[in-house]
């Protein structure tokens, strides 16, 4: 969020905590770019922020109880108060469970078998949910409109178009299995609790092919993952560099360091394979900008 809209979001997940008996004398940011994490104390409360209509709060407010009642590891509803989104101020707040972390981050074989019990416990659910190819539109048209992306060189807009084209007839002529998915189950929305790994962040479900979420965890996550197809995988790597690509030339993108990142993902896709996994290129950025 912008620094003027952050200020009244912090100051609008205080005002609901405190409305429902929660106690908070200060809120520290966790993560903030278009959603705003927080951390409410000294109630130890974690608050989802975001401005109403930019959100999807009841769709992942309600997908976690079902996913608990299933037993699937995902971080609980804060269960002191009632599960439900909260509107204040023109935004949208959810209040969540606060873990502690165990260590400092989760090894890969348990990493591949919590996402796998994910899975399981997702295919448990009847849901109704976006297909993953809504996301390829969604990138789609924001390469093809110059009012949306103004800075995208016209080159790379013919390049992106082209690619996010290709792919998407790629996987779909694969004909693979498809089923309700995280969406976007990367390292950053995984808890190591001392519940065991927990997910987070389920904004962003949608139906696909388990290779679409696998595409967004590490090399040596996926190696550890059961049955997959490995051509697949790799079209999915590319894929999600092509969509991150086209979503950091979006003109309202928050994304720190945006720009750069775009410029990144388009010189990795024209170089060509192996596909590098998004916390990879977020190693390789950060990298770079830290010399």
């Amino acid at each position: 969020m912008e620094t003027a809209e952050l200020g009244r979001a912090i100051a609008a997940a205080s005002s609901v905590a405190r409305a429902v008996g929660l106690s908070v004398d200060d809120a520290v940011v966790l993560h903030n770019s278009n959603k705003l994490a927080l951390r409410l104390v000294p109630g130890d409360v974690f608050a989802r922020v975001a401005p109403v209509g930019e959100e999807v709060a009841e769709f992942e407010v309600e997908l976690a109880q079902r996913l608990g009642e299933v037993g699937a590891p995902v971080a609980a509803l804060e269960p002191r108060v009632d599960p439900l989104v909260y509107s204040r101020d023109g935004f949208a707040v959810t209040l969540w469970t606060y873990y502690e972390a165990a260590t400092p981050q989760v090894s890969p074989a348990d990493y591949a078998e919590a996402l796998e019990q994910l899975h399981a416990g997702m295919r448990k659910v009847d849901l109704a949910s976006p297909h993953f190819s809504d996301r390829i539109s969604e990138a789609e048209q924001i390469v093809a409109d110059p009012k949306v992306s103004p800075e995208l060189p016209d080159a790379d807009r013919v390049f992106l178009s082209d690619r996010l084209r290709r792919l998407r007839r790629a996987i779909d002529e694969r004909g693979a299995e498809e089923q309700l998915l995280h969406g976007e189950p990367h390292p950053g929305n995984l808890l190591s609790t001392t519940y065991g790994p927990l997910f987070i962040d389920f904004e962003t479900c949608c139906r696909g092919p388990v290779e679409f979420d696998l595409a967004h965890v590490p090399v040596a996550v996926a190696e550890h993952y059961p049955g997959v197809d490995h051509e697949l995988l790799d079209d999915c790597r590319q894929l999600v560099l092509a969509m991150v690509a086209a979503w950091r030339w979006d003109v309202g993108d928050q994304f720190p360091n945006g720009r750069h990142f775009g410029e990144e993902f388009l010189r990795v896709l024209r170089e060509g394979p192996p596909w590098p996994t998004l916390d990879a290129m977020v190693n390789r950025v950060d990298g770079v900008q830290s010399t």
